[in-house]
């Protein structure tokens, strides 16, 4: 008898303990008669980000939405401006949110965004300029027939802010084979533009450095101009450019001239995301006034995708260099393979 009472008490506090985790959780209804049950994290973009226990993270879109009902308060900012921490509660597409400092009744529709209280709105830290790096090493080899030692490594830190991008980046390339250098390339460089417009821009760049298989002692190339975004995606990003440049090369064979010349600058950037992975192509054409048929052509296409950890990413691509007017005994295209470990921080 002891044992029976015992039993059903046990069975009445685990049936207290999932009913009071059932009222705990927050709903979701939908035009479709929908019920969502879990944790509503934030609103942006359009949707409702809520973690179920039973389907992970989703996203529901704002506009499927007609109730929305927290047990615990949120910051939200409407689409006036107005900020109010509270629960939310309601039906029909009508809004209840109830703080400390009163109500406010308002259409699911007019939320514009939300967070956790204490946090930051998402839209004042966005404005922020913020600082990111990525450091790149690739080292390769064979050894038999032909012996050949390759050592790589990059670096590039990023300033952005919803206006403008600051780039400085350097990246160095030496390659030995049969015991002969086949590559020792320097490059530095500083990229900035602006977005005055929601698409147009300007920009400004520079790259300087040295190629001693091409016998190019010290070159540097600076550009200024105009750029714009064909494509403005979160996702896809499609960017073309067309300026003004100064184009330098000091050859370290005195048999081949020097060039010092004025010419015109042109560009392209592609950047797609899909899935976890993301494709990037880059074209950058720079031809001379004094003799058009004097340029130089620079292309690089990768794929890069995250491993286990998300700082950590691999890029697989392809780069071609092509000087239309190449030193003494030099070819004019190098195009080079590449495998590279990421590191990505801020």
């Amino acid at each position: 008898m002891h044992l029976m009472k015992t039993s059903r008490a046990f069975l009445a506090s685990l049936m207290a303990i999932m009913f009071a985790a059932q009222l705990s959780a927050d709903v979701i209804e939908t035009r479709n008669g929908a019920r969502i049950v879990g944790k509503v994290t934030k609103i942006e973009a359009g949707g409702v980000v809520v973690d179920t226990d039973y389907a992970g993270t989703i996203t529901i879109k704002q506009s499927e939405v007609t109730a929305i009902m927290t047990d615990a308060p949120l910051a939200v900012r409407l689409d006036s401006g107005t900020h109010l921490a509270g629960k939310l509660s309601g039906d029909g597409g009508t809004l209840q949110i109830t703080g400390t400092d009163g109500t406010i009744k308002t259409q699911v529709g007019k939320i514009a965004a939300s967070w956790a209280v204490g946090a930051e709105d998402p839209a004042v830290v966005a404005l922020r300029r913020h600082w990111s790096y990525v450091a790149s090493v690739d080292v390769s080899g064979t050894s038999g027939n032909k012996n050949q030692l390759g050592t790589a490594g990059a670096f590039r830190a990023t300033l952005t802010s919803p206006h403008d991008v600051l780039a400085l980046y350097t990246d160095y390339n030496r390659q030995v084979t049969d015991n002969q250098k086949s590559a020792d390339q320097f490059k530095a460089g500083i990229d900035f533009s602006n977005n005055f417009e929601k698409r147009a821009s300007w920009y400004v760049r520079d790259e300087g450095g040295f190629d001693r298989i091409k016998d190019i002692h010290f070159y540097n190339t600076s550009a200024a101009g105009y750029g714009y975004d064909l494509i403005k995606l979160s996702k896809h990003l499609l960017t073309v450019r067309a300026g003004l440049s100064f184009r330098y090369e000091d050859y370290k064979n005195p048999l081949t001239a020097d060039l010092s010349s004025a010419g015109l600058d042109f560009g392209l950037n592609h950047e797609l995301e899909f899935g976890k992975g993301k494709m990037v192509n880059r074209l950058s054409y720079v031809p001379g006034f004094q003799d058009f048929s004097n340029y130089h052509l620079t292309h690089e296409s990768f794929y890069e995708v995250p491993l286990a950890s998300p700082a950590w990413k691999l890029r697989l691509g392809v780069s071609n260099d092509y000087n239309s007017r190449p030193g003494t005994r030099v070819d004019k295209l190098d195009t080079a393979y590449f495998t590279r470990l990421l590191l990505n921080w801020k």
